[in-house]
């Protein structure tokens, strides 16, 4: 067989491979893809049993993310972009018509939903949730987005602020 026609019969190879597979997604429903829908950030997030600080963490901030998104009338994903760097804030901030007062109003209510499902959760104590709502309610957009993005440090302060005397107040409260 000539050096031709072995490239002739590799080029038809090829050709019915890419056949097959374009036959193959087709018959796996690739014709109609439709990407996942996102959740509605203004509707509640149930928070699943908080095991550890990081987990807390973690929901706090998707929570907070939510409130946020939800005061603003945008997806969760899209105000989590958009806060990643001033550049992108900035055209987040031109492209939805808002100023940055909007966008601190909103980040900071998102942290107040973010305290108030941390309660509900039982991840927080309800003694700390005043002071933690009255701080938050001041608190500069930067350090907002801060907490929103490593909300960690701040619940690991909050535990330790407390300490063991957490217990004895809570009991004398009730």
């Amino acid at each position: 067989m000539s050096a031709e026609r072995k490239a002739q019969l590799l080029v038809a190879y090829a050709v019915l491979a890419s056949l097959a597979l374009v036959g193959a997604y087709l018959l796996a429903g690739g014709s109609s893809y439709a990407p996942a829908k996102t959740q509605d950030p203004c509707e509640p997030r149930t928070w699943r049993d908080p095991g550890n600080l990081e987990e807390i963490a973690q929901q706090f901030s998707l929570s907070a993310l939510d409130g946020a998104a939800c005061e603003l009338g945008v997806t969760r994903e899209r105000l989590a972009q958009a806060l990643a760097t001033p550049e992108s804030r900035e055209r987040f901030m031109e492209r939805y018509g808002i100023d940055e007062i909007e966008l601190a109003r909103a980040v900071r209510a998102g942290l107040l939903r973010a305290v108030d499902d941390a309660e509900e959760a039982g991840a927080i104590s309800p003694l700390l949730g005043v002071p933690l709502r009255e701080a938050l309610r001041q608190i500069p957009l930067e350090e907002a987005i801060e907490l929103i993005d490593d909300a960690r440090t701040l619940l690991d302060n909050l535990q330790t602020f407390l300490g063991p005397a957490q217990g004895l107040l809570e009991q004398f409260l009730r």
